[in-house]
């Protein structure tokens, strides 16, 4: 058994995770973004000491930021200003005594995701996570491409306009227009024009973000993940009108491209980095 751990500078989330991928106990809260490196680190623990037991022989956890892999330290997180280098491997191997593997939250969404989507898994694929930022992640022959420095895949921080993707397709863009995701899309899904209209410019954008990841990528699959994701149906017409200005139309019909609906994908792609869920 594993414990699996996704961390957002929004949330935090916990799980037991068993053979199969089947979950066990989940727990989830606000995360202490805002507080210093040890009140975070115990705010991890609690959740770790309320799920640890005998049978746990791992522990996995995926967070926003560029990863040493191999040692387990993470750099400067997304949302937790405080987190500039933390060596987490280290840390929770020294407190619970048990094999510790730290990667991108991203990497980990695409791990689960291409592993256990509906239909099958992908062996290719560039897999999205929308939320507080945007995280990409491409996998090749049904493993990950971390580049260099773990690095590889974001696409968020790819200049686009007076910014960049982030700002245009995360919850930025919203907070922007004076609303938030969740408030617009509940607008939107009730017909209030502001929301549609609102909706309908995040499509665009998040057209040329798919754009840009088949020039880059050209991936047989691309699936989107994250809080904004479940908002999908509002802003998907918008989004293909502007996909189908590819200038490459084969690769477009080709495309295969979606939201899951694969509850806790971090959480499960985490566990798989400590090996096969057998």
């Amino acid at each position: 058994m594993k414990i699996a751990i996704d961390l957002g500078g929004t949330n935090v989330r916990a799980a037991t995770v068993l053979k199969g991928g089947e979950l066990g106990r989940v727990l989830a809260e606000p995360c202490r973004s805002d507080g210093s490196e040890g009140e975070v680190l115990s705010q991890l623990y609690r959740l770790i000491d309320n799920l640890i037991t005998s049978e746990v022989d791992g522990i996995a956890i995926g967070v926003p930021s560029v990863v040493d892999t191999d040692k387990g330290i993470v750099y400067n997180v997304v949302g937790i200003p405080s987190w500039k280098e933390v060596h987490l491997k280290e840390l929770l191997e020294a407190k619970y005594g048990v094999p510790v593997a730290v990667d991108n939250d991203c990497n980990c969404f695409a791990l689960g995701v291409t592993t256990f989507a509906k239909g099958g898994s992908h062996s290719d694929a560039f897999c999205v996570t929308l939320g507080t930022g945007v995280g990409g992640s491409l996998v090749v022959d049904s493993r990950l491409y971390h580049g260099r420095n773990a690095g590889a895949g974001e696409i968020g921080s790819i200049p686009y306009l007076d910014k960049d993707y982030e700002y245009y397709c995360s919850s930025r863009f919203f907070i922007g227009k004076g609303t938030t995701g969740k408030e617009a899309a509940l607008a939107a899904a009730n017909g209030e024009a502001w929301a549609l209209e609102i909706m309908e410019e995040f499509g665009g954008h998040i057209g040329r973000l798919v754009q840009m990841i088949m020039f880059a990528y050209d991936p047989a699959v691309i699936v989107f993940g994250g809080s904004i994701a479940k908002a999908f149906p509002l802003f998907s017409d918008h989004m293909w009108k502007v996909i189908e200005d590819f200038p490459y139309p084969n690769s477009v019909r080709n495309l295969q491209l979606y939201a899951t609906d694969l509850e806790y994908p971090g959480i499960l792609g985490a566990a798989l980095l400590c090996g096969p869920l057998n």
